[in-house]
């Protein structure tokens, strides 16, 4: 006789009792409601939040959106679903020597850019302007990233996901290589969604993940993206790799991969317990490093200077679907796009301008070109290394 479903499961939780005393258990994962299907079923809690996320729609569109360099025409350049899969598997590295979940590692590093606007952090700092004018106060993709999985998905009802899974998504980003990061068990529901609501408002706070798993996908982020990102830049011919700084080169190396293994072999070496941390010469050395990238790649005119109309683009987007949305007008993109699939709960509670915000920060890169005239469309370009 087969087993059941729940038998299966208690029998892949019972194995998580062997991890690190700091690990995450599966058993003590939180959702906001009950789920039946999971209870009964022979998926343990943070294994099926990354079923979910894999299947999201949101996830598919991850293919199209850029990273670094946007309208460059490149088939090497790395995009944001390469990515989330780089940063999971550096996080899962990191997480099996120190005896942690890695179903949860790999649920909160697969959905934490899942709500990146178009056109990377360029989009983002365009879309937050445009929702500070319209009153939201400024966009954050972070706090996307829960609503698109706990509020947008399923046409308004959510995946459900765990209280786990989404506070590590919401805590990814800003700096972690300065100091030691530690986790804040005590979080609850209501304190990831008051720490949303302040940072979606404008307050400047850092939030700690409340497990370590979330800790360790913080750290794995930068891992995952400072080395590639000058892999890209040096294929583009925008930097060369003889201009790295030598203090960085010397103690990280000066290729991806080099840089990857150096500071991932760093924080599994030091981290402890339940803090995760670099060495105080690495700490430097990255920090460094973002500096230079910086400097040399993000603020690069030769990637920003095709850029220079994006800006009245997604203003035009933007007040051209607010008309199609107060006026609502049948046949619109928004209204038939997004609009008409959506549930009464949200549409009667979310104001317009947070319906159109939603509706753009989840296009991909190409179906936002589409919406603009194509007189307007900037050119994609092509940039070949130098000699």
């Amino acid at each position: 006789m087969n087993p059941s479903g729940t038998t299966i499961r208690r029998r892949l939780e019972r194995v998580e009792e062997t991890l690190s005393p700091f690990a995450a258990r599966s058993t003590n994962a939180l959702r906001r409601t009950d789920d039946p299907a999971e209870a009964s079923g022979y998926r343990p809690a943070y294994a099926v939040d990354v079923d979910r996320i894999i299947n999201s729609q949101a996830y598919t569109r991850y293919i199209d959106k850029t990273q670094v360099f946007s309208l460059i025409q490149n088939d090497h350049l790395t995009h944001r679903v390469l990515h989330v899969q780089l940063a999971s598997r550096i996080a899962r590295t990191v997480g099996r020597a120190l005896g942690l979940n890695e179903d949860l590692i790999e649920a909160i590093a697969l959905g934490h850019d899942i709500g990146h606007a178009p056109f990377g952090h360029q989009g983002e700092q365009i879309l937050s302007a445009l929702s500070k004018a319209a009153g939201l106060g400024p966009f954050r993709h972070n706090i996307q990233s829960v609503r698109c999985l706990d509020t947008l998905e399923k046409e308004g009802k959510g995946w459900n996901l765990t209280l786990q899974t989404l506070d590590g998504i919401f805590c990814h980003n800003g700096e972690s290589h300065d100091v030691p990061l530690s986790p804040d068990p005590t979080k609850t529901f209501a304190c990831l969604d008051d720490e949303m609501r302040r940072l979606g408002e404008g307050k400047r706070f850092a939030p700690s993940p409340l497990t370590l798993e979330g800790c360790v996908v913080k750290f794995a982020d930068t891992i995952s993206y400072i080395g590639r990102d000058i892999e890209d830049a040096i294929r583009l011919g925008v930097i060369k790799r003889g201009e790295l700084p030598r203090e960085c080169t010397r103690i990280l190396g000066e290729t991806n991969g080099t840089i990857v293994y150096s500071l991932v072999t760093d924080v599994i070496t030091h981290s402890s317990g339940d803090e995760i941390r670099y060495s105080d010469e690495v700490a430097e050395a990255i920090k460094a490093l973002k500096t230079f990238n910086l400097k040399r790649i993000y603020r690069s005119p030769a990637i920003k200077a095709h850029l220079g109309n994006l800006s009245d683009l997604f203003a035009l987007v933007f007040e051209n679907c607010l008309g199609d949305l107060r006026k609502k007008r049948e046949g619109s993109l928004i209204m038939e796009g997004f609009v008409r699939n959506m549930t009464p709960a949200y549409l009667d509670t979310t104001p317009a301008e947070m319906v159109v915000r939603d509706f753009i920060s989840g296009m991909t890169d190409t179906y936002f070109l589409r919406l603009c005239p194509e007189e307007l469309r900037p050119h994609v370009i092509h940039l070949t290394p130098s000699p």
